[in-house]
């Protein structure tokens, strides 16, 4: 049997164009889309986190190092600049290769800039 697991993520990294004249996709720095292991072209899900918004595209490729996260097309409806959001993918795979696989997880500054990564996710301590 397989299961979808969540395969990487770019967490709360910040929107800096929303172009409603465009083809569509999500324009993502480059040097960001190989520390996720997000391939061009793969469907990602986008979540706003200042509007609650969540929809589906894929994955073009930006410049390297600029920064660039660009919600494209139609999908810029949802999406204003400087919105934070969280673009995550996800595999199928098999239940025992399941019980290793490990996301690759990113998070960032407010300027787009990579703060770290892990492979789990740490749930936050209740005070």
């Amino acid at each position: 049997m397989q299961v979808t697991l969540l395969k990487s993520k770019l967490h709360r990294v910040t929107a800096t164009h929303s172009e409603l004249d465009y083809e569509g996709s999500c324009a993502i720095d480059g040097h960001l889309l190989d520390m996720a292991g997000i391939r061009e072209y793969e469907k990602i899900h986008i979540y706003n986190i200042n509007n609650g918004e969540r929809f589906t595209t894929y994955a073009i490729r930006a410049e390297e190092n600029s920064g660039i996260i660009s919600v494209n097309g139609a999908a810029a409806h949802r999406v204003e600049p400087k919105d934070l959001l969280i673009i995550a993918t996800y595999i199928a795979m098999e239940e025992s290769e399941a019980d290793v696989f490990k996301p690759k997880l990113v998070y960032f500054d407010t300027e787009n800039r990579i703060t770290h990564t892990r492979n789990t996710i740490q749930a936050k301590q209740a005070n």
